[in-house]
């Protein structure tokens, strides 16, 4: 994988850039829709090209390990070839799934042991073979296995886990780096700074990934709970040792405005269910604010989803969706998510070309108190 960092803006430290990978080039800023299982909840991989227009979608280690299962994956050439997405995709490492799994998963130097929330049967995830399963899967991008302490964790367990992360990072490195892709297509390990709020572990967890000099690389364990101000610290003090000839991954965030300001900030790549929980629970994004389509203020309104929106928000009235969630008709939900995904995409290419323009501040200035507000 290649990165080429194109603009950067005058004012502020929001970037443009280019990444190349063996399945084709993403633009950034660039926010990923999560296809956790293969597939990306209630939207067809057509709409998510053509709606949508995604250059690069998540699947995730744990639930792919567990269902379809690694047989299969392998046996159908990859994921790539399994549900047949042919751009990039990246995989997280499952870390975070598996420590959410509070009272049925343990956790040890060796790795992490834990039960199916499917079946309840046992297993256990290594930096070894979290990298293989990686490699069966076959994305572009593959995350370093880690350890997500929780938002409130005290200084001296936020301490503790991060030197964990940091010898399961060396392990994950080793063995990526003793093995070969299985599909004939070169892939790239990401590894993750993690440290909590605490400013010196994060500028030790930023230099000690650095130093590694990776193809690209995430932040991780934000957005956990703690004050949103924190988060943007966090990101300040560790975008500022992070190479600035890589792309930087800020893993599971979050809101519109989130997006904009950790941009301003230096990130490059995003990730996060919300556009499609919300879509699937009536909630759309828009630049005006956030619409609740369940509301009985829609029920008469017969004016475009989102006028300056994709094919499927022009086509559709405000009415018309109002009227399908009301009768829990599936429809709903898939129109609902595609219209919040190609939001999102929107969102990110407009930063894109104001980098470019070189007025990416003041038009961030100009819509981000809209973009927070209940209409």
């Amino acid at each position: 994988m290649t990165f080429q960092l194109q603009h950067t803006d005058p004012y502020s430290d929001a970037r443009a850039g280019e990444m190349t990978t063996a399945h084709g080039k993403i633009q950034t800023p660039i926010f990923m829709p999560v296809g956790t299982c293969g597939s990306v909840k209630g939207v067809h991989f057509s709409e998510l090209e053509e709606q949508v227009h995604a250059q690069i979608i998540l699947g995730n280690t744990y639930h792919l390990y567990l269902r379809p299962g690694l047989d299969i994956l392998r046996a159908a050439g990859g994921l790539h070839q399994f549900n047949t997405w042919q751009k990039p995709i990246l995989t997280d490492s499952g870390g975070f799934q598996v420590f959410s799994l509070t009272g049925i998963r343990k956790l040890r130097e060796e790795g992490c042991e834990f039960r199916s929330h499917i079946d309840g049967s046992k297993h256990i995830f290594t930096p070894e073979n979290v990298m293989d399963t990686q490699r069966i899967i076959g994305a572009d991008i593959m995350m370093a296995l880690d350890e997500c302490p929780p938002g409130e964790s005290d200084y001296q367990y936020a301490k503790k886990s991060l030197g964990l992360t940091q010898r399961w990072l060396d392990r994950c490195v080793k063995r990526f780096r003793e093995t070969e892709p299985l599909y004939g297509y070169d892939q790239c390990l990401f590894p993750i700074v993690q440290g909590c709020t605490y400013k010196d572990l994060r500028t030790e967890a930023a230099k000690y990934v650095a130093d590694l000099g990776a193809d690209g690389n995430a932040i991780g364990g934000l957005a956990v709970g703690e004050p949103t101000e924190v988060m943007y610290e966090m990101i300040e003090v560790v975008n500022a040792i992070l190479p600035k000839d890589r792309p930087r991954y800020l893993m599971g965030v979050g809101t519109p405005q989130n997006i904009l300001e950790a941009i301003e900030r230096g990130v490059d790549m995003f990730d996060c269910v919300m556009p499609t929980r919300n879509g699937r629970n009536a909630l759309l994004f828009t630049y005006e604010g956030t619409l609740n389509m369940r509301n009985k203020k829609w029920e008469t309104d017969f004016s475009p989803i989102d006028p300056t929106g994709c094919y499927l928000d022009r086509l559709h009235t405000k009415a018309y969706l109002h009227h399908l969630f009301k009768a829990k008709e599936l429809l709903a939900m898939q129109i609902a998510s595609i219209h919040n995904l190609a939001f999102y995409l929107r969102l990110v290419g407009d930063a894109r070309a104001h980098i470019i323009k070189g007025d990416f501040v003041d038009w961030k200035k100009s819509v981000i108190q809209q973009l927070g507000q209940r209409l």
